[in-house]
Parts: C-alpha cells; sequence; structure tokens
C-alpha cells in the first residue's frame, strides 16, 4: 500500500510538472498568436518609428479606426506594445527595444526559409531594387561631406527620430522638392526599415530626374536596433 501511495505521489507530480510546462508554452504561443496577423505586424513597424496615436496608425495602416484598436488592444494583451492617455487620445508605443529586435528577426528568419517572402518582397519593393550603401559606409561619407542624406518618412517619424544631418523630404513632396537638394551631390535616401518602399521609390523618382541616388541597405529600425546616434526633432 505504501508503495501504491508512492507511486501515486510521484504520478501526481509528474502530472503538475506536465500541467506547468502545458502553461509555460501556451504562454508563450499567446505572443506568437498575437504576432500572427500582417496588418499588427505593419502596426508594430510603424510604431518602431515612434510614438503614435490610435488615428494616426489607423490611417499609416490603411485601417479603420474600430479595427486598428483591435489590433493594438492584441497587441497590448501580449505585452509587445504600451499607452499612455494625453486628454482623450490614446498613444501607443512598443513596450521596448526587444520587441524591435523580435520583429526584424522575424522577417529576417521568414525571408530565408519561406520561399513566397523572396518574391512578395520583390513584387512589392521592385526587383532587383535600388543600388544601396551600407551603414558604416554612409557615415564615413557623410561625414566627410561627400553625400546628402535624405529621410523621406513622414514628418513626424523623422521628428520622432532621424539619422542625425539628415534632411526631411517626405517621398509624397519629393518631386516638388527636388531642387532643395544640391545638383551635384549623391544622395543617400533611407525610410523605415529594409522592406520599406519609400526609400526604392524616391530612388527611382531621383534617378529619373537625372539626380544621382542610392538607398541606405536597411532604415530606421535597423540603425536604432544598432545603437547608432539619433537626432530627435529639428526639421532639417
Amino acid at each position: 500500500m505504501a508503495g501504491n501511495g508512492a507511486g501515486n505521489a510521484g504520478d501526481a507530480k509528474a502530472d503538475k510538472k506536465a500541467d506547468a510546462k502545458a502553461r509555460l508554452y501556451d504562454a508563450f504561443a499567446a505572443g506568437g498568436k498575437a504576432l500572427a496577423s500582417g496588418k499588427r505586424l505593419e502596426l508594430l513597424d510603424l510604431l518602431a518609428q515612434g510614438e503614435r496615436t490610435v488615428d494616426a496608425l489607423a490611417k499609416a495602416a490603411g485601417l479603420n479606426l474600430t479595427t486598428a484598436s483591435a489590433h493594438l488592444q492584441i497587441l497590448k494583451q501580449a505585452g509587445f506594445v504600451a499607452t499612455r492617455r494625453a486628454g482623450v487620445r490614446i498613444h501607443y508605443r512598443l513596450a521596448g527595444d526587444d520587441v524591435a529586435r523580435l520583429f526584424a528577426l522575424l522577417r529576417t528568419v521568414a525571408e530565408a526559409h519561406q520561399a513566397a517572402v523572396p518574391a512578395a518582397r520583390d513584387a512589392y519593393l521592385g526587383e532587383g531594387g535600388a543600388v544601396d550603401m551600407g551603414r558604416e559606409e554612409l557615415r564615413a561619407r557623410a561625414a566627410a561631406g561627400e553625400v546628402v542624406v535624405l529621410d523621406v518618412r513622414p514628418v513626424e517619424e523623422y521628428l520622432a527620430g532621424h539619422i542625425p544631418g539628415a534632411h526631411s523630404v517626405p517621398v509624397t513632396e519629393l518631386a516638388d522638392r527636388i531642387d532643395e537638394l544640391p545638383a551635384e551631390t549623391e544622395v543617400v535616401v533611407y525610410c523605415r526599415g529594409a522592406y520599406c518602399v519609400l526609400a526604392h521609390d524616391a530612388v527611382r523618382l531621383l534617378t529619373d530626374h537625372g539626380r544621382r541616388a542610392i538607398r541606405l541597405r536597411d532604415g530606421m529600425l535597423e540603425w536604432r536596433l544598432a545603437e547608432l546616434p539619433v537626432a530627435v526633432g529639428d526639421l532639417a
């Protein structure tokens, strides 16, 4: 009887451990479920540029307010975003740099292992893409005055954080403001990140207007994650 009791106690302990393990992995899976939406990933991409209101996020992601709010609540419940209230407005931000790193890593792993990603990337960005430049080369050439650094994101993203010395000309305004850029200096264009189409569109536009233009290989997301200097505000 004693032996049988010990066996039952051991089985109960094993069952308790199994239940605890299942709860742990279910907790991990909750984060995965929160990321299982292209629109929620797009919202994380936008928030990696800086804090935004629900209205601004909805407009940037092409969502109605109700749908955007629902996606943001799922991300908040998973702990990926945080909020603050200012009057009647709710402002969202990433919960930490680790969330930005997770988002960046997810994209990299998906491109390396999912056959559909490269084709979708090329369809969005354009096959072949623009000639590009790495971060360290950009820093060296900008310091030497050899290039103009151009940020083509929306102004609010530029103000939230940009490469020091970069000029702000949103891609939607670039065609009308090309003359603001030195005609004989090569332009290095960047936007949100490695998969941001704004820089590709800007390089094509500048090239079509006879300017020498090249794209930064990635963008502001990767610049921040590399812990390189970031300037805030100061529209240039």
